[in-house]
């Protein structure tokens, strides 16, 4: 089956910088469902297109491409008091970002009273090559389809 909108696509991947270093690779497949449903990036899906299992390419994407610029205003601090309790450096809290809608920041630092703050991806601003693997492609479920997600193994659980 070739990969088309609303088929549940089945990846391995490696994501490394520009020079080559390796930064992810995937241990076990991962599945998105292929066609617009923002499940991987835009750049990814248009070469996927009309590929089928056993397709192997290396992608090199502009920051553009990938995770974006970085924008300097998603860095900010909260006051130590207001922190939630359990959450270290390397973990996520969810507060409104300066467009007031609701965004995931990284805890990069616990210094003091105040806690530093970047609500930017992690990679963003870094050109990166993928390395992609199509291991099977089939239909999607009208199921996935409705909630524009992949379910069961490597794909979301409810």
């Amino acid at each position: 089956m070739k990969i088309e909108k609303d088929t549940a696509v089945t990846l391995m991947f490696k994501v490394l910088d520009a020079n080559g270093r390796l930064i992810e690779e995937s241990k076990n497949p991962t599945v998105y469902l292929h066609g617009g449903y923002e499940n991987t990036l835009p750049k990814i899906e248009e070469a996927l297109e009309g590929k089928e299992p056993g397709y192997q390419v290396t992608l090199a994407l502009s920051a553009d491409d990938a995770f974006g610029q970085r924008d300097e205003t998603l860095v900010t601090t909260m006051p130590k008091a207001e922190f939630p309790p359990g959450v270290k450096v390397g973990g996520f809290v969810e507060r409104s970002g300066p467009d007031g809608l609701p965004r995931h920041y990284n805890v990069v630092k616990i210094k003091g009273p105040v806690v530093m703050l970047d609500g930017n991806h992690p990679l963003a601003g870094q050109a990166l090559r993928f390395g992609l693997k199509v291991v099977d492609v089939r239909a999607a479920s009208a199921e996935e389809i409705a909630h524009k997600h992949v379910h069961g193994e490597h794909g979301h659980h409810h």
